[in-house]
């Protein structure tokens, strides 16, 4: 028997629409002012914010993909689609970094100064917007790596942009060429860090991994503390979507059940109240019989 639960996750459609339009046209500042000030790096970061606005639409359409009906083929409909877009935005946000070191690198062999008081002025800009693109997203960015992976887009671009302002000022008045460089270096180690929890946790979900905060063990613990459990077997537990996690598992029963419906009802809103797991299926086996479950000796 299975049963699911409205996890109650917040409709993020509103904040997309606002972190799209809002780097969109800090993209175009970006670039028009790189091309009046002769500022390969403005281009270059527009370029790199161009592909934030890519992640962004990612996530999105992968946010309201989940939200689509189930169909005969599709059983559980989108939802794994937002474990594919932080999969992807985490491997986006790796090869930013890449990009990020290689340049700093190549800064180092060749410094030059950052152009001018516009260049630190439009970088001020985008920590302004990046950051208030990063705070739409940062409330649910814990629970859900579809938002985490578009939350750290916008954290990093803001770092970044913070960094070419430090890194301006302190060239314009000490004339300190390395320092350009050096900060892009601690940006990208500080963003690796966060990005690779998010890696981490993408690949554990696409491979139906336990999720993260659920603890096995305890799930355990909870079935065979039930007075009518004597064993249990074929026990998985997985991430159906960034925010929504099933259970599956085998029950042996001491004896046979007056209210099997209660029960049932019992286990599955104690897996939704006490670990969070909104799916819940259950097979109930009796003990001592002959014909003996084919699954239980899997594991």
């Amino acid at each position: 028997m299975g049963q699911g639960h409205s996890h109650g996750v917040r409709n993020y459609n509103r904040a997309f629409a606002i972190g799209v339009i809002l780097n969109v046209g800090f993209v175009i500042i970006e670039a028009v002012y790189g091309l009046l000030s002769n500022s390969l790096s403005l281009l270059a970061d527009a370029g790199h914010n161009l592909s934030d606005v890519l992640g962004l639409l990612l996530a999105w359409g992968a946010s309201w993909l989940a939200t689509k009906a189930v169909s005969q083929k599709r059983t559980y409909g989108f939802k794994k689609v937002t474990v594919l877009a932080s999969l992807i935005s985490a491997v986006l946000l790796i090869l930013a970094l890449a990009g990020i070191l290689y340049e700093a690198l190549e800064r180092f062999k060749e410094p030059h100064p950052v152009e001018g008081m516009t260049v630190i002025v439009v970088a001020g800009i985008g920590v302004l917007i990046n950051t208030a693109t990063a705070l739409l997203f940062m409330k649910d960015q814990k629970n859900d790596l579809n938002i985490r992976g578009a939350f750290l887009h916008m954290a990093a671009d803001a770092i970044v942009s913070l960094g070419v302002v430090i890194a301006g000022i302190v060239i314009l008045y000490k004339g300190w060429l390395w320092v350009d460089p050096l900060v892009s270096i601690v940006i990208a180690v500080v963003i690796f860090i966060g990005t690779w929890g998010l890696l981490r946790d993408s690949v554990n979900y696409t491979i139906d991994a336990v999720p993260k905060g659920v603890e096995t063990e305890k799930v355990k613990a909870y079935l065979m503390g039930l007075g009518e459990v004597e064993s249990l077997h074929d026990l998985h537990i997985w991430p159906l979507s960034t925010t929504e996690t099933a259970l599956s598992v085998h029950l042996v029963l001491k004896e046979k059940l007056n209210d099997p419906n209660t029960f049932l009802h019992d286990i599955q809103e104690a897996m939704h109240v006490q670990f969070d797991i909104e799916h819940t299926t259950v097979q109930i086996e009796e003990a001592g019989r002959e014909n003996h479950c084919l699954l239980k000796e899997e594991r």
